[in-house]
């Protein structure tokens, strides 16, 4: 598949995905979620990638370099009126199914906000396992203002991450945060300088990258699951990980290593 709105390069087992449409600051179309979802998929089970990274691009315009993320959904073609109820319906879904994509991806996925996050990149950005933020990035959800309504599953995400009272303002409100009050909230993880990083995160998905595949697939799936579910069937499902992990090439490879006093080889198998 040829993709134009967005771009990707894989770099020592990390897939950075960019966002690509950066005359509209990269707002989201059908086109854009049909791309990011068929790259998401191909790369599903592929052993050489450890870690996905979701990023922006760069604008330029009259000269001037603007970081963009995701501005949200093309609201120039929303407001023209050109979609059917039925296509508003399967955009929507259409939407909803590239979050779960990045919600239920086997491999970590980091959000590297480098510039303005808002509506569905928000959305798209809190569907990943981690939210990274520049300095110079901001995030909001502002489609109580707009007249719609947050989707990608951010009435589940946001009180998990930042409590029920806070999502609720984030949510009523819309407020813009930028990336120091997104980290005290605990919705961003950090933020760095512009100018590191890129460099900052890949160092950050290059920790993770080295660690047992099999056993961070585990680690993704239980921790998402285990918020659900009461503490006997959590105990029971640990166990049924541990034990799966142990039965693995890997499990044998660090072992070794740590007796070997080396840094481990794992192969994902």
């Amino acid at each position: 598949m040829n993709y134009s709105t967005i771009n990707y390069e894989i770099s020592h087992g990390i897939l950075i995905l960019r966002l690509n449409r950066p005359e509209r600051m990269n707002a989201v179309n059908e086109e854009m979620y049909t791309e990011i979802a068929h790259l998401l998929q191909k790369y599903r089970e592929d052993n050489d990638v450890r870690v996905v990274i979701l990023t922006g691009s760069v604008r330029i315009k009259d000269g001037i370099k603007k970081q963009a993320f995701c501005a949200g959904a093309d609201l120039k073609k929303h407001s023209a009126g050109e979609r059917s109820h039925a296509q508003k319906r399967k955009y929507i879904e259409q939407a909803h199914e590239t979050t779960r994509l990045l919600y239920h991806h086997p491999k970590p996925v980091i959000a590297a906000i480098n510039g303005p996050a808002r509506g569905a990149g928000a959305e798209m950005a809190l569907a990943c396992d981690f939210i990274i933020m520049s300095d110079e990035a901001t995030i909001a959800f502002p489609e109580t203002g707009l007249g719609t309504f947050v989707g990608g599953g951010v009435t589940l995400h946001l009180p998990r991450t930042v409590g029920l009272m806070k999502a609720r303002e984030l949510i009523y409100t819309g407020r813009v945060l930028d990336a120091a009050a997104a980290v005290d909230l605990g919705l961003a993880l950090y933020s760095y300088p512009m100018a590191t990083f890129l460099a900052n995160v890949m160092e950050f998905a290059a920790a993770i990258a080295r660690k047992a595949p099999i056993s961070i697939a585990m680690a993704k799936k239980h921790l998402q699951e285990s918020a659900m579910l009461g503490l006997e069937t959590v105990l029971q499902l640990e166990a049924d990980a541990i034990l799966a992990c142990m039965d693995t090439e890997d499990w044998q490879e660090g072992v070794n290593a740590f007796a070997q006093k080396r840094n481990p080889a794992y192969k994902g198998r």
